[in-house]
């Protein structure tokens, strides 16, 4: 079993292709790369923390989960609307969280942070939410797929980023 993160999807949201510069040609195109994505490199016993901002519409959620590999968890985002937390195929709904992987202590939020729990200790914050546009600070990485090949990625790879 292995971990991974992601975040900032915005499946079926064709905005985000031209805010966040996306080489897509349409949000259809957009999903299909994002799941191949995904699986290629997630099994169907690995885990996925997903902090935030889905789809663009809620109804579409269990669809797409049902598609994507691995037991999934959500962080919500400022584009998840309570819908999208109770679709199925979520294995567990939070706003926040912290978790240990790897002998680290990992703080897991949509936001980043500018100062989080335990980061004078050496805790990693993990975030979404700014695409891929704001300058990190140490021990802070942000899993937007836009700031990672359109991919989940490992804790290993993260680290290995810096």
């Amino acid at each position: 079993m292995h971990v991974f993160f992601t975040a900032d999807t915005h499946f079926g949201d064709h905005r985000t292709i031209n805010i966040s510069r996306r080489p897509f040609a349409n949000a259809a195109d957009m999903d299909e790369a994002l799941v191949a994505r995904w699986n290629a490199v997630v099994g169907a016993d690995d885990v996925v923390w997903h902090l935030g901002d889905v789809a663009r519409r809620p109804a579409d959620v269990a669809k797409l989960l049902a598609r994507l590999n691995g037991t999934k968890h959500l962080l919500r985002g400022n584009n998840d609307p309570d819908a999208t937390l109770a679709a199925e195929g979520w294995t567990s709904v939070a706003d926040y969280a912290e978790i240990a992987l790897d002998g680290r202590s990992l703080v897991l939020c949509h936001y980043p942070f500018r100062s989080w729990n335990g980061q004078h200790r050496g805790a990693l914050n993990l975030h979404g939410h700014s695409h891929g546009r704001l300058k990190p600070m140490p021990r802070q990485f942000d899993v937007g797929v836009d700031a990672n090949g359109y991919s989940p990625i490992s804790l290993d790879a993260l680290l290995g980023s810096r």
